[in-house]
């Protein structure tokens, strides 16, 4: 185990839970193999990534991100009117129900069915955690010097 600290140019192995205020696990690795990521390179969000600055292998630790650093506020403008008839006839639609759409790009966009009637349905595109407090907990494994990228 290296003495090094969580910052900028440092590769990080860790276990980590994410979890709701309620206590309910969104994700976790302490049930599986560790994470390992490099400061920067977009693994994680900039709010949780700086959460672990200054920490080093051993440490334990929770920290509860507020959505401003983690998924955000939700837009109001990402829940979006869509005709009912381009769900399809056969598509029992519910409240809560993701669906998925391809964006200009052919990349999915994942959205959640807020409510519906005969004529449209209403999409909310915003991510699921945004807007909530997320309890971040930790346990840093090792941290050495980012290895450079070959050009």
């Amino acid at each position: 185990m290296s003495s090094l600290t969580i910052g900028p140019d440092t590769q990080v192995t860790l276990h980590f839970a994410l979890k709701l205020e309620d206590g309910s696990v969104v994700d976790s690795t302490f049930d599986r193999n560790p994470a390992t990521f490099t400061v920067g390179d977009g693994s994680l969000l900039r709010g949780f990534e700086e959460s672990l600055f200054g920490m080093g292998a051993g440490t334990k630790d929770a920290v509860i991100i507020k959505p401003e650093q983690g998924f955000g506020q939700p837009n109001p403008s990402n829940v979006q009117e869509v005709p009912r008839d381009q769900f399809g006839e056969d598509m029992d639609l519910v409240e809560g129900l993701m669906v998925s759409f391809a964006d200009a790009q052919k990349a999915e966009l994942p959205g959640v069915v807020k409510c519906f009637d005969d004529k449209v349905v209403f999409v909310d595109f915003n991510h699921p955690l945004a807007g909530r407090d997320i309890l971040f907990e930790v346990e840093i494994i090792d941290v050495q010097p980012a290895q450079a990228s070959a050009v």
